[in-house]
């Protein structure tokens, strides 16, 4: 599994090249390792409504990379009264009026709450650079402003999680013949995204320096080599749910007294609470 990187540490060669893309995972190993961590997602939602930690998790990384198949297996056992899914296009006019940041800042999770931003604010220095949608200057001083906001964001008590999620060209290639052939994925491609590919050398670099100047201390990138799927899902929920339950305490909040008693009394049952103890839905 890819660690943390620091910009102290930059492989030679790149930290993308660095990755081992041929890491996999058995179907077996990967069905009974998804299901420990949804359970501990749940426990890890159940405590955070319960002491008021909040997580904003960023997926960045190429077209049918797998980001999208992970965050469905995150939101498919979360409650979403406390799990939000930003997926993030091209900003309106009113946000285009303003600080690109501002569209981030409304989304944050609340106390208590998860949020996942499917694509973010790193769209400034990536596609914004790339496509030449912005100044050189603007998106040059957006790695600045992007550390800041997310020392802010920390020093506030939200937790940040950013995983970048790479595929070899060969294999994003194939993923999109895949998706052409099947009628219930063809929604997932555009026509940016094979636009996207003539531009992969320059997108490629400014993932380099993205991750060179914005992976710090309070906000590390995580690398994940996604050839395989289930190894970059795996691999994925195992760092967000080691951050998301790092100092937290994930048992059970014990009952509020006044619902205790009014339990006892109307269902008549004394054992009853103390035989569900633990358990999760």
């Amino acid at each position: 599994m890819a660690k943390a990187t620091s910009r102290k540490r930059k492989p030679r060669g790149g930290y993308l090249a660095a990755l081992d893309m041929d890491a996999t995972i058995r179907r077996a190993d990967y069905d009974k390792q998804l299901k420990k961590l949804q359970t501990k997602l749940q426990r890890i939602q159940q405590a955070y409504l319960f002491t008021g930690d909040a997580a904003a998790i960023v997926f960045e990384g190429w077209d049918a990379a797998g980001k999208g198949g992970t965050i469905r297996r995150m939101a498919a056992v979360l409650d979403p009264r406390g799990f939000k899914v930003w997926p993030i296009a091209a900003p309106r006019r009113y946000h285009l009026e303003r600080h690109y940041l501002t569209r981030f800042w409304e989304r944050l999770p609340p106390n208590g709450a998860i949020s996942v931003f499917d694509r973010s604010w790193y769209g400034r220095v990536l596609v914004e650079r790339v496509e030449e949608l912005t100044p050189e200057s603007r998106w040059q001083r957006a790695y600045d402003e992007i550390n800041e906001f997310e020392r802010l964001l920390t020093a506030d008590g939200t937790r940040i999680v950013k995983i970048f999620m790479h595929v070899t060209p060969e294999v994003q290639l194939r993923r999109f013949e895949e998706r052409l052939r099947n009628p219930m994925k063809r929604w997932k491609l555009s026509y940016e995204d094979f636009r996207n590919r003539a531009h992969w050398a320059e997108m490629e670099a400014a993932v380099e320096d993205m991750i060179h100047k914005t992976s710090t201390t309070v906000a590390p990138w995580n690398l994940i080599p996604a050839n395989d799927k289930k190894y970059a899902r795996i691999a994925t929920l195992k760092i967000i749910t080691d951050r998301l339950a790092s100092g937290v305490k994930l048992e059970p909040a014990p009952l509020d007294a006044r619902v205790e008693n009014a339990a006892r009394e109307i269902l008549e049952a004394p054992d009853l609470i103390s035989s569900t103890a633990g358990r999760t839905n």
